[in-house]
């Protein structure tokens, strides 16, 4: 076959057919003075064509150089290649195995994969110098790919770094397998762009190649990017690495381009377009890096709610944390505290709260009597007590906690009045033995008059409002001032039967 016929035959079979893989989204957010940087290296011998040597290496090496106060906080690992894929590979002689996988279908005949693998531990172990990927041995480099130049492997790893000399800046990084040719658009959400100084965007992609440049172009915000004389805004996925300077990762590529002048502050989101007329690009991971000076309030509730028995007053311990930031949590944040929907307490931050910073504090909160004893409260961070905030985060999803209370009295004392009032003025007009009802659902109480007869016979459902319903015709009737004694059965197993006097005045 002739490299033209080659040529025509790869292009018309590309835009004839339809693939499918995994859209890119959000994999993971990192806030704080952080950039990020990215090795790997390809498998490939030389660039695709259907003259030259269509073997692919099964191991490769790139250098890792961080400067001195350069600290890894992250590492995560990509590779891919043609085929169903290879699953077991090394990394610096440790056996890696895929925490997740993608795969994209060109056509009936050809399949690619891709896998990820977070190797932080490994890499921060490691630290600078030679990194090694090997075994990554099951490619297809049977004639459906090697006659199309679609052969291809490689790898790459996206390492987050901490520099105290650097702004605070937020890093995305979405993954997933998404293909051209011909054209597609990729949405990046969860942005927050306070300032577009230093902003910037990398890619990990696979399969392009530096002499197809037909129709090719990458576009964020419709603004065409390009980081001359590397990546040519004609051809922007060419086999190179913007961090290296190389230009020899054959059919993959590790880049990076300047967003200053394509995206504005508060922005939330950026639209990424592709377009190939010819060469066949697979976008695995894209790192966003922005500034962006944001608290991140969350709360926390003590698994244990503080109850007294017999009172409907709680004491709430919860605390207020800023991690996850690039900017302090301001003074005068508010919580609300909610039972059933309703409003049920309110505070606020009481000082400023740092970036990794946590306040915890305590608020007595009162039940309304109308709520079940057993209920759910909820404590939401940044809540003016209607839902609504006033404090921009970096996440707005981590605002609330719950905790279960239980004023239902179980596992309380009995506590026995000496003495009660029935005159009908609403306080004490009862025989109100707390931690009885409800609670001993079987007792029976009994009033004896000085004389021993019999007054009053009680039950859960039946208390002493001073009345008798014993004695002469059994009849109800007004008792009159004086000492009474109680026999109180408590028909629990475990409990016995509690006896005394009471005196009942009006």
């Amino acid at each position: 076959m002739s490299p033209i016929y080659r040529l025509f035959f790869c292009c018309c079979l590309i835009l004839a057919t339809k693939g499918f893989g995994q859209s890119i989204a959000l994999y993971e957010q990192h806030n704080g003075r952080l950039d990020y940087t990215a090795i790997g290296n390809t498998l490939n011998i030389g660039e695709n064509g259907a003259l030259l040597d269509c073997s692919i290496l099964s191991g490769s090496s790139a250098e890792l150089n961080l400067s001195s106060g350069q600290i890894v906080e992250a590492a995560y690992l990509y590779w891919a290649g043609s085929g169903t894929g290879d699953f077991e590979v090394n990394l610096n002689s440790t056996p890696i195995m895929p925490e997740r996988t993608f795969s994209y279908a060109l056509d009936s005949n050809r399949v690619f994969f891709a896998a990820f693998t977070d190797v932080t531990d490994l890499v921060q172990n490691f630290g600078n110098g030679l990194h090694s990927l090997s075994d990554l041995e099951q490619i297809d480099i049977s004639e459906d790919y090697c006659s199309t130049g679609t052969n291809f492997a490689g790898w790459a790893i996206v390492i987050i770094y901490q520099d105290d000399s650097l702004p605070l800046n937020q890093i995305n990084v979405y993954d997933g397998l998404e293909a051209v040719p011909e054209a597609i658009t990729i949405e990046l959400n969860n942005l927050n762009v306070m300032d577009v100084v230093g902003a910037k965007i990398g890619f990990i992609a696979w399969e392009g190649d530096s002499s197809l440049a037909v129709n090719e172009s990458l576009r964020m915000n419709g603004f065409l990017l390009s980081n001359p004389p590397l990546n040519p805004e004609t051809n922007a996925f060419n086999g190179t690495n913007s961090f290296t300077g190389g230009t020899d990762l054959y059919n993959m590529d590790i880049d990076f381009y300047p967003i200053e002048n394509t995206i504005n502050v508060g922005e939330t989101s950026a639209s990424i377009e592709l377009t190939s007329g010819q060469d066949l690009v697979m976008v695995n991971s894209i790192v966003t890096v922005l500034n962006s000076q944001l608290p991140d309030a969350s709360i926390q509730l003590t698994e244990t709610v503080e109850t007294s028995c017999f009172s409907r007053i709680i004491e709430l311990e919860y605390t207020i944390s800023n991690f996850n930031a690039t900017d302090d949590l301001p003074l005068g944040t508010p919580i609300a505290f909610y039972v059933e929907n309703n409003l049920v307490g309110q505070a606020q931050t009481e000082a400023e709260i740092p970036i990794e910073a946590s306040i915890t504090s305590v608020i007595e909160i009162e039940i309304d009597p109308n709520f079940p004893d057993q209920f759910q409260i909820i404590a939401n961070v940044d809540d003016t007590g209607d839902g609504t905030g006033i404090v921009s985060e970096i996440n707005e999803n981590n605002n609330s906690a719950f905790s279960t209370v239980d004023l239902s009295n179980d596992g309380c004392p009995i506590v026995i009045p000496q003495g009660f009032s029935p005159n009908g003025d609403g306080f004490n007009d009862w025989f109100n033995i707390q931690g009885l009802y409800d609670v001993f659902m079987n007792h029976q109480l009994l009033i004896y008059n000085r004389y021993g007869s019999l007054v009053f016979e009680g039950n859960n459902d039946l208390k002493w409002d001073g009345n008798s319903n014993r004695g002469l015709n059994s009849s109800s009737k007004k008792l009159a001032v004086g000492t009474y004694f109680y026999i109180l059965h408590l028909n629990e197993e475990g409990y016995g039967s509690e006896t005394g006097w009471v005196y009942l005045n009006y």
